[in-house]
């Protein structure tokens, strides 16, 4: 009965099928079949592409998580007699890609995740009771998202056009399949109305430092990121440019102001990649709404934002002292926002008694850490804290462990970037002329940011 619902269904929609690609006879890169089973390994939903997966693998599959879960050796990919699991754990459940050919693991992975995005944007929560109440629609998206193992139309705005939820509730008409089906720009539907037309663009780089105890840095790089939110009428075309140093030598530009080099670029599929390789312009039709236009990582030294020096001192054998300072090293006219800086203390310390020149500090157990907020982080300042401890016992092993663990540090510095990139323009182009308005924010903060001490 659940069979002929789904098949009554999903004749409503329309045939949006691609042509298969040509495989070589013993060989294919395509995903046999896709289960979702519950925390016992129970099959709830079983999609079969190719025919060469029985659904009594999914019991093989569940012995074998057990299996390496006993021996400490849990892996995403498993491996056994010549069939190949990959699997996510979602809430309460597994998504199982179950295959017999050598599949690229990184793809196949990745159209898990995406799954898991659209189920979440369909039923709010992908959980075990939102997939056996949703059991047609998940049996659509899954005829949609893969076609005979090949993924095919991975985004949630696309998708919602022609495969509804409450579908039943609708009066049936004659619907054509949506243009982002058929054209290029997948990732953007025709139609889109707006009364104010904007670009929302951010720029966050977080900073990755390791400080050694003697004060030289091990490890510095930063990780950026351009996030865009776009509320734009149409099929609009953007041209963003960066102070780019690849760019800006090429056009004999290189010492008129500072310019960055990028490394590790990663974009979204909505930029054309043969423009950027050209000329290194970012040419794009953006999706609407949300997204994160390109990452970034800058492996060059980075001077340390937040300074800290921390020292501690046993009065006696059963009490600690501990003295902070905090060090702001960037420009006077720009702060740090949400200072968080946790220095780690003895598992069995009491009776904290602490004083801080700038904000409030706190004593956590669970985290074995005192942890200093400071809300407002001016640049160029300094403050200090006082705290004392007591100790029921003081041994060498508690003293060592204390002294392994880093001082971890959280912050935000708003209209600032540490590694002096800047967005040069950003344009927003339509064919019905109407003028967009590009907004551009800056944001530095801490990614692993963590200083050892003596």
């Amino acid at each position: 009965e659940r069979e002929r619902e789904r098949e009554s269904s999903c004749s409503s929609c329309v045939s949006r099928r691609k042509r298969r690609p040509k495989e070589e006879e013993g060989f294919t890169m395509a995903t046999s079949a896709i289960f979702i089973l519950d925390m016992k390994g129970k099959v709830i939903i079983y999609r079969d592409y190719r025919g060469d997966v029985p659904i009594s693998y999914a019991d093989r599959f569940i012995e074998k998580v057990a299996e390496l879960e006993d021996a400490g050796k849990a892996s995403p990919i498993i491996q056994d007699e010549g069939v190949t699991y990959l699997y996510l754990q979602h809430s309460n459940v597994y998504l199982l890609a179950v295959t017999k050919s050598n599949v690229n693991a990184a793809s196949t992975v990745y159209f898990l995740h995406k799954l898991i995005d659209v189920f979440t944007k369909y039923f709010e929560q992908l959980e075990e009771e939102s997939v056996r109440d949703n059991f047609v629609t998940v049996y659509e998206l899954l005829d949609e998202m893969m076609d005979f193992g090949y993924p095919q139309f991975t985004e949630a705005n696309i998708l919602q056009e022609f495969i509804k939820t409450e579908a039943q509730k609708m009066d049936v008409v004659e619907r054509k399949a949506p243009m982002a089906v058929t054209n290029a720009v997948s990732w953007r539907s025709e139609g889109i109305k707006y009364k104010k037309n904007e670009v929302f663009l951010d720029v966050v780089e977080s900073v990755n430092l390791l400080v050694n105890a003697n004060g030289g840095v091990v490890r510095s790089e930063i990780m950026g990121a351009l996030k865009m939110r776009t509320y734009l009428t149409g099929m609009p075309e953007c041209k963003l440019g960066l102070n780019d140093r690849v760019l800006l030598e090429s056009q004999g530009k290189l010492g008129k102001g500072k310019s960055v080099e990028l490394e590790d670029m990663k974009f979204h599929q909505c930029v054309r990649l043969a423009r950027f390789e050209n000329d290194r312009t970012i040419s794009f039709v953006p999706p609407d709404g949300a997204f994160d236009l390109m990452t970034y990582r800058i492996g060059s030294h980075v001077k340390p934002l937040i300074w800290i020096e921390c020292t501690s001192n046993s009065s006696s054998a059963s009490r600690v002292e501990f003295l902070v300072k905090a060090r702001s090293q960037f420009k006077e006219r720009s702060a740090a926002t949400n200072v968080e800086i946790s220095i780690p203390v003895a598992s069995d310390a009491t009776a904290p008694v602490v004083k801080a020149s700038q904000g409030s500090a706190d004593y956590a157990p669970e985290k074995e850490a005192l942890v200093w907020k400071i809300k407002n982080f001016p640049g160029g300042k300094e403050f200090m804290l006082r705290a004392k401890f007591s100790l029921p016992t003081i041994r060498e092993d508690t003293e060592v462990s204390i002294k392994k663990r880093p001082i971890q540090v959280k912050f935000e510095i708003p209209y600032f970037t540490v590694s002096g990139i800047q967005v040069r323009y950003l344009k927003v182009i339509e064919k019905s002329g109407y003028q967009a308005l590009p907004w551009v924010r800056y944001i530095t903060q801490s990614g692993e940011y963590e200083i050892r001490t003596n």
